[in-house]
């Protein structure tokens, strides 16, 4: 992406609404239903660039029923490791 396509970017505080709200649902939810569930109203094309962000960093899967937060940090899948959990 050129600097010239990205005339806009998301503010870090909304993207970091976005991603606590989605890392809280704890289940497959819908576009409009995490519209509901934002504590302030997000644009719907920014709401888009963030979850294309998201997708891209590895931290949510967009699937046809939803959108899902998949992220683990480093130090729970340590944790998980320990527990016998193979990866």
């Amino acid at each position: 992406v050129s600097l010239m396509e990205v005339l806009h970017s998301p503010w870090l505080a909304t993207v970091l609404m976005v991603e606590g709200s989605l890392r809280d649902a704890k289940a497959v939810v819908k576009q409009s239903e995490l519209k509901r569930r934002l504590p302030r109203k997000v644009m719907h094309n920014t709401l888009l660039q963030i979850l294309d962000y998201l997708q891209d960093s590895g931290k949510i899967i967009l699937t046809t029923k939803g959108i899902l937060w998949v992220y683990r940090p480093p130090a729970e899948l340590e944790k998980l490791k320990r527990g016998g959990l193979e990866l």
